[in-house]
């Protein structure tokens, strides 16, 4: 568990995030603010994930006028300031003055009259929106660059960089939803930064937040009223809740109790109903098989950096062999699990193939019997050569996560 932060101003809150991201390796969703006000905790992650989005640009601006690299916390500092100025058009006056008192009181004042020219020169700085957006890290970058192209990996780059608005499911039947865009998928748009929990329909539970692209592999998997669906990493539950609506008999099973608390609390609010069970996938053992399986196998979740730009200076390439392994041994325990001439949905929110395709054409190498159903006219997305279905973060004006998905049978 992360320190509690001893102060409550969102700037100070913002380097504190940063650092711990770009220092330590911590996600933001680890970063232990949950005693801080909700308005105040909200305004610093956004700056934070600012920040993370136009670390770059900051450095950039920044070069010039530094003589060498400051230590990390100053330098995280000034990050936030800059971005703080020349992103989200806060004062200058205001923002150089904080950090240069924030300085002070930490420890840093020999670095204070530093920080206060750097960013005074910063904020003049012209040009902004004309510097190239955060490129992934390069062990990322090349390997996406060999798979999909230069021009596509560009693409994903800006996508990362514009961000992710929200995307709502709706419940059948939902009559009190918020005005959005829909989607070709049926799923509704709304804009960057609202309040999901005061938008009309939140407390009647008829919608809930899931990503256009994370609501299709539960389409895909088709759940039929009466039949026993099983959701394997079911937390925070938007699969299971689609699962649900359908009228099938959802099982959702995770590992984390305390992800589980989420499934519970949005089961909850749309008034479905599904048996959950905390479990390790690779023990549980059901009383009876089930009709269907939608495994979401955990992954590298590559495919989801617009909206946590985060990961790519947390996510390590030593972390994706382990997860490789995993999934394999995950997909082939689901298939255990499934009454003869049943199906099962696996998918990954990952870009990379190793963790999409590549796990299925193992997979149908491995288990003679299986094969991979024919799929349904997707409403945004691409066929994958061994039957599979893949999106891109930049398949839909607004973007939508990256993610691969394949229905397969076994007779």
């Amino acid at each position: 568990m992360p320190p509690k932060p001893a102060h409550d101003d969102p700037r100070l809150l913002a380097t504190d995030l940063v650092l711990a991201v770009i220092a330590e390796g911590q996600m933001l969703t680890e970063s232990g603010l949950a005693h801080i006000d909700p308005a105040v905790r909200a305004r610093a992650q956004r700056l934070a994930s600012a920040t993370l989005r136009n670390l770059g640009r900051a450095d950039t601006v920044m070069k010039p006028y530094l003589r060498k690299e400051p230590p990390v916390a100053v330098m995280a500092a000034l990050r936030v300031a800059v971005v703080e100025m020349l992103d989200q058009g806060a004062a200058p006056h205001g923002v150089v003055n904080a950090t240069v008192t924030a300085l002070n009181a930490s420890g840093a004042a020999k670095l204070a009259g530093m920080a206060n020219a750097v960013l005074r020169r910063a904020s003049e700085y012209q040009g902004w929106t004309d510097l190239p957006v955060q490129r992934l890290p390069g062990w990322l970058r090349r390997r996406l660059r060999g798979i999909y192209g230069e021009d596509v990996v560009a693409a994903m780059e800006a996508a990362h960089h514009a961000g992710a608005p929200i995307d709502l499911t709706l419940k059948p039947g939902a009559s009190e939803v918020p005005e959005g865009e829909t989607l070709p998928n049926g799923s509704l748009r709304l804009p960057q930064g609202v309040q999901v929990s005061a938008l009309p329909g939140f407390d009647a539970g008829h919608w809930w937040v899931q990503d256009a692209a994370a609501a299709m592999p539960a389409t895909l998997l088709d759940a039929q009223a009466g039949e026993r669906i099983l959701d394997l990493c079911a937390a925070p539950g938007g699969k299971t809740m689609q699962l649900a609506a359908s009228g099938a008999e959802v099982t959702a099973l995770d590992l984390s109790e305390g992800r589980l608390r989420r499934v519970h609390q949005n089961l909850a609010r749309t008034g479905l109903t599904a048996e959950v069970i905390c479990a390790d996938a690779l023990e549980y053992q059901p009383d009876t098989l089930f009709d269907a399986v939608l495994l979401d196998a955990p992954c590298s979740a590559t495919g989801t950096i617009r909206r946590h730009p985060d990961l790519p200076f947390v996510r390590k390439p030593a972390d994706i062999e382990p997860l490789l392994t995993l999934q394999a041994q995950m997909l082939d325990r689901a298939l255990t699990l499934l009454k003869l001439g049943g199906r099962l949905v696996y998918c990954t929110c990952s870009l990379l193939p190793d963790e999409g395709e590549a796990q299925i054409t193992a997979a149908l190498e491995r288990h003679p019997d299986l094969k991979t159903a024919d799929l349904p006219a997707l409403p945004f997305g691409r066929a994958t050569p061994e039957g599979g279905w893949r999106t891109l973060p930049m398949d839909l004006p607004g973007g939508n996560d990256g993610f691969y998905m394949a229905q397969l049978r076994r007779d």
